[in-house]
């Protein structure tokens, strides 16, 4: 980079970016605080929500959606399982496929941690117009989706460009 180049961080987009991720590092960091009682974290929160909303989705389906691997699946699912907040039940068409489900421990878990997370969430965008969420919700799926296509068709390298 040469004197006359200027730095990243001089950049609008560059400065959102990392207030963005800034302030996705700080709400897990607040989210795990505030969970800490009911003995779960961010990633437990993030599977019961979903088996909340989607019961009986497979673990595959799952690690889709939370954008993990199978590896974090299978070291999270069987504390959670020993736990006594979800069980796993083998899919009656395909004998392969485990499907997940809330046991009724797992739902009222659930239920008190989304209360929570729904509190933090209402706390800190508070001062946010809804319109202003809403450009900001739209910003950020675009950003997802343009993230998700480079995961299946990677940049070529800058060099090459």
């Amino acid at each position: 980079m040469n004197k006359n180049q200027s730095l990243p961080w001089d950049h609008p987009r560059f400065r959102s970016w990392i207030a963005v991720a800034r302030a996705c590092q700080l709400m897990q960091q607040s989210l795990a605080r505030a969970l800490a009682h009911l003995d779960i974290k961010p990633p437990h929160l993030d599977i019961l929500v979903n088996l909340f909303r989607f019961e009986g989705i497979s673990q595959q389906e799952l690690a889709r959606k939370l954008l993990v691997g199978r590896s974090n699946m299978s070291m999270l699912l069987p504390q959670m399982e020993k736990r006594g907040l979800i069980e796993r039940r083998g899919d009656k068409q395909d004998k392969r496929v485990l499907r997940l489900y809330l046991t009724a421990a797992g739902r009222q878990v659930t239920e008190e941690a989304m209360t929570i997370q729904t509190a933090l969430i209402d706390r800190m965008m508070s001062h946010a117009p809804v319109e202003e969420c809403e450009i900001m919700t739209a910003h950020m799926e675009r950003v997802v989706t343009l993230l998700m296509q480079d995961e299946r068709e990677p940049l070529e390298a800058v060099g090459d460009q």
